[in-house]
């Protein structure tokens, strides 16, 4: 059994498919039920943001084909459409990427802080809904160590270069004097409070939180002196708006293009720049069409990032250096471990060879028979016992041509031929 990993990410699809395959919380439970009711899968979890959706799990390479068979069927997907996009990751290859992405290493923002949230998240998911077993359990608990360690020892946390960082960079682009605009923030999950913060610092004095949850809303709109609306109200707050930046976990866009076209009409054509962070979209593409919205989602960001990626780079290397180093360790170990254990059957296998054939040699002393017959056939009993598997296993060995055991017990038993002249 090795750890084996199948996803899609922000390199090998782009956002239309990536959505289609996210996972929203509400059916995270169902479908990990479905999965291993289905694949007989005894570990599963899943790790599903905007950027990647990916299965983890402990199971045979064979079992690749029916994860991927599942995820098209349960996602309503044809499996000739998203199979050249997925990519599966087996054992070192799946410890290497599991690292690498909770550290940050693999995200569209290099480093980025939020990841490692959300890996540690899907475990404890997983955990709550009976699919997490102890090999997935120990996976998430290192990789949150190494992850805690490379924050640690690496800048790779240094500038900080976040999907809110840039939404605020952009509205510096198009808004001269940013303080001034009308922002309104859809949600009130992880992203968009980290984007609140973010416009609250750049001094932003209007701020509308709409969410589903109005109470969240309020909360959120306390913390960055801002005021909260529902979904329903937010056409009103739309009208309003300079800036909207959204990020829900709704599986249906929030707003379509007739509903903005109706607010541009009321706005006598102020441009708005919308920032769609959501995946599946909250705002439909088509929105893109119409004049004086400036609508940016997810993908459009590649070009600022990379922009990004130099201050970086040294820090990604460090922090590389230590994910291999410590995969190579905790493989070491691993391999430690199974040689112990093997070590531990080997030497018990003997030593029960061992107590039975004592135990008979005694009890032919107790009867009167002679010592000496008895311990010569002790030891022949015990020499026959020991070899006997060996003795198979080199007749077969042999007769298949299987040099490498041929080799490998010649070591063991340092049974190399002697050369002539030497004794």
């Amino acid at each position: 059994m090795n750890l084996l990993i199948v996803g899609i990410n922000h390199k090998t699809a782009p956002l239309a498919l990536r959505e289609k395959v996210a996972f929203t919380p509400e059916r995270l439970e169902e479908a990990l039920n479905s999965l291993v009711d289905q694949t007989g899968l005894a570990e599963a979890a899943i790790l599903s943001t905007c950027n990647r959706t990916e299965i983890i799990t402990i199971a045979a390479p064979e079992a690749t084909d029916n994860i991927k068979e599942w995820l098209a069927g349960y996602q309503q997907l044809g499996l000739d459409r998203l199979e050249p996009a997925l990519y599966t990751r087996i054992g070192k290859d799946a410890l290497l990427h599991a690292l690498r992405v909770a550290c940050g290493l693999d995200s569209m923002v290099t480093g980025e802080p939020q990841i490692l949230g959300q890996f540690k998240n899907c475990f404890v998911q997983a955990k709550g809904f009976g699919t997490l077993g102890p090999e997935l359990e120990h996976l998430s608990q290192m990789a949150f160590r190494i992850a805690k360690r490379v924050r640690t020892d690496t800048a790779i946390g240094e500038n900080p270069v976040s999907m809110a960082a840039i939404s605020i960079t952009l509205a510096r682009q198009l808004f001269t004097d940013l303080e001034q605009c009308n922002i309104l923030l859809i949600g009130a999950g992880d992203t968009i409070r980290s984007v609140s913060q973010h416009v609250h610092q750049a001094g932003v004095r209007s701020i509308t939180i709409a969410n589903r949850t109005l109470a969240n809303a309020k909360r959120l709109a306390q913390s960055v002196g801002g005021e909260a609306i529902d979904l329903l109200s937010i056409p009103q707050g739309l009208s309003n708006a300079d800036m909207v930046i959204t990020s829900t976990a709704s599986p249906l866009p929030l707003l379509g293009k007739g509903t903005v076209e109706r607010v541009l009409k009321t706005r006598r054509h102020q441009p708005i720049l919308m920032v769609d962070l959501a995946v599946p979209r909250d705002i439909e593409p088509e929105v893109a069409e119409l004049r004086d919205i400036y609508l940016y989602s997810i993908d459009d960001f590649q070009d600022i990032i990379h922009q990004n990626l130099n201050q970086r780079q040294v820090a990604a290397e460090a922090a590389e250096a230590i994910v291999l180093a410590e995969a190579d360790h905790f493989r070491s170990r691993q391999a430690t471990q199974k040689e112990n254990q093997t070590l531990i059957r080997f030497r018990q296998l003997h030593q029960d060879i061992m107590q039975q054939e004592l135990a008979r040699a005694i009890a032919r002393l107790q009867k009167g028979e002679e010592s000496e017959a008895v311990l010569s056939r002790l030891a022949n009993q015990l020499v026959n016992k020991i070899l006997h598997k060996p003795s198979v296993a080199l007749k077969t060995a042999a007769f298949e041509e299987r040099q490498a055991l041929l080799d490998a017990i010649a070591t063991i038993y340092q049974l190399s031929e002697k050369k002539e002249g030497h004794e």
